[in-house]
């Protein structure tokens, strides 16, 4: 059954179309037919091409316009008041309630026009402003690097638990960062701690995080961050491939910078890592991993990824 895109694709799409990708290679991308995509670019296209947030607009004025257009209960804006409260997305609110996530962000943005705040419910306040640049990695070589021109082709179809991406973020002051462990398939994740983004830290916990979970690691795929220097030592200990993503090309590791997105939703880049207790971050942690996600069929994370544990275990 054909579904509207989403807010989230929108950006998706602006975003290649910046990077120079055909329309058939962001309908691959995206896991849509690429008439939907050539529909949405004429759709939303305006005097200066094709925009995220014009598109999102235009979209909405089809929906206001639309014959299918129905009253939404009272009861129905309290629930999402409440979903929206614990960061549910309108995609995921849509799919536990009888309203469509773009009649959720319009209330949204009415409700914010009048003074109110269910608008700070929302995960990007703002659009990311993304560097597709490739070209050349101006901070240096890591030894004996795996491009991710070599990674097996099927990976990218996200057809099979075991394929992790990984990435590190910093706080305020760059004092402290967060090593973020992402699996392709079912957005499961691992978080921790590192004083600092030296390659020895953030190697060992990696090799922490993932070791418990070994039968459902093959593959890691990683930025050229001089901090994934050790990579050698983490596949050794794991038993495992890593493969390294084009320079400036964050795209190749789209459930990380996805994920990375959502846990700035708890830790916004002025805060100051410091201030992150392990509490918190197990928290965080936990929370996004029940979060349902629409490309799972709103099934969560944990449940993606345990599913898959379990038939492993009931092999052996």
């Amino acid at each position: 059954m054909y579904k509207h895109l989403s807010r989230e694709e929108r950006y998706q799409i602006h975003s290649l179309m910046k990077a120079k990708h055909t329309l058939t290679e962001i309908a691959q991308l995206l896991g849509r037919h690429r008439s939907t995509i050539s529909r949405e670019v004429s759709r939303g296209r305006g005097q200066r091409g094709y925009r995220a947030e014009q598109a999102c607009a235009k979209a909405q004025e089809r929906s206001i316009g639309s014959r299918n257009a129905k009253r939404i209960e009272p009861w129905v804006w309290s629930e999402v008041a409440f979903y929206l409260s614990v960061e549910w997305s309108p995609e995921q609110i849509a799919d536990k309630l009888p309203v469509s996530h773009e009649s959720v962000y319009l209330h949204v943005y009415a409700n914010k026009a009048k003074g109110g705040k269910l608008h700070k419910g929302l995960r990007s306040q703002k659009p990311r402003r993304k560097r597709y640049l490739c070209g050349r990695d101006r901070r240096g070589q890591i030894p004996n690097r795996c491009p991710i021109a070599e990674r097996p082709a099927h990976i990218e179809n996200r057809s099979q638990v075991g394929h992790w991406e990984g990435d590190t973020v910093i706080g305020a002051g760059h004092q402290q960062a967060i090593v973020t462990l992402v699996e392709r398939k079912s957005g499961y994740a691992k978080l921790s701690k590192v004083a600092n983004k030296s390659a020895e830290l953030v190697s060992q916990a990696i090799e922490d995080n993932l070791k418990p979970l070994a039968v459902r690691v093959k593959t890691l795929t990683v930025d050229n961050g001089k901090e994934f220097a050790y990579h050698q030592k983490v596949d050794e200990a794991l038993g495992i491939q890593t493969y390294f993503a084009d320079p400036y090309c964050s795209w190749q590791r789209g459930s990380n910078e996805n994920y990375n997105g959502l846990l700035r939703q708890y830790i916004p880049k002025k805060r100051r890592l410091e201030t992150v207790t392990e509490e918190e971050l197990a928290m965080i942690e936990n929370r996004l991993n029940h979060r349902p996600r629409k490309r799972l069929g709103f099934k969560t994370p944990h449940e993606v990824f345990h599913a898959s544990l379990n038939r492993v275990a009931s092999r052996t």
